[in-house]
């Protein structure tokens, strides 16, 4: 069985971690460099930074506070926000990431996908869906979680990953912020979908939380959350404890 990944979550705005609930009421956390560090030292698997307000601005994603997390931090980086062209995708690798995730860029012009996973490689390529049910539809929805796009979402997450992408992010704006438990039927109908890893995103509460995770979908690979471990709910450690006693395979710390 495949090793299970916890990955902390860096929503930034204005250089400053925020999170709200379901994309809305952003209250400030912390420094980035600081809960980056934080977490790479008490044992999270991965960290994800997204600058949450690039795309919607229409500007360039923060490379300066990037590269202090990326020097501070000793476990794998992806990163988005703002992400709309191959230069985009080098600017971010050079600043420190290990994987690139595109969402509004890749809808705007899905040849992006293709065109990165051929110079980076398909293990580069992160697809990162906001999604949100509308009218008894998955509907993904771009800018942060504040443009219906109108497209279908399973459908649409297929495609990228028969274009290049290597690991599919979905998370759930229905459950984002809201602590009651991830989005569990829209999971399984992404991860019947596609045969890349599927990181599950929005709604986590509680270590239990996660052990529901991976005990209904098994061949989910990793559990991405924010605000239980910024404001000390949860602690990875603990959170990595709980899988053990329940079976479920994770890394050592």
């Amino acid at each position: 069985m495949i090793t299970k990944r916890i990955i902390p979550c860096l929503d930034v705005r204005n250089g400053r971690v925020v999170k709200g609930v379901n994309f809305e009421n952003l209250n400030d956390v912390s420094s980035p460099v600081e809960l980056g560090k934080y977490y790479s030292d008490c044992g999270a698997d991965e960290l994800v930074f997204y600058d949450i307000t690039a795309s919607s601005d229409g500007r360039k994603l923060f490379t300066d506070i990037l590269k202090e997390v990326a020097k501070n931090i000793f476990i794998p980086l992806t990163v988005g926000g703002g992400i709309n062209t191959i230069e985009d995708f080098d600017r971010v690798l050079k600043c420190g990431a290990d994987k690139v995730s595109v969402n509004s860029g890749a809808i705007k012009n899905p040849d992006l996908i293709n065109e990165a996973a051929r110079k980076y490689g398909n293990q580069c390529v992160v697809i990162s869906v906001d999604a949100k049910r509308v009218d008894g539809e998955f509907r993904v929805f771009a800018k942060g979680g504040r443009e219906d796009t109108g497209i279908e979402a399973i459908g649409w997450i297929k495609e990228c990953v028969q274009r290049g992408a290597g690991e599919v992010v979905i998370n759930s704006i229905d459950t984002d912020g809201v602590k009651k438990g991830f989005d569990l039927e829209m999971l399984k109908a992404v991860r019947q979908a596609v045969n890349v890893p599927v990181i599950a995103s929005g709604g986590a509460g509680s270590s239990e939380d996660f052990v529901t995770l991976f005990k209904e979908i098994p061949d989910i690979d990793a559990g991405l959350a924010a605000s239980i471990f910024h404001f000390g709910q949860v602690k990875i450690a603990d959170l990595k404890q709980t899988l053990k006693d329940n079976d479920i395979l994770v890394r050592s710390i």
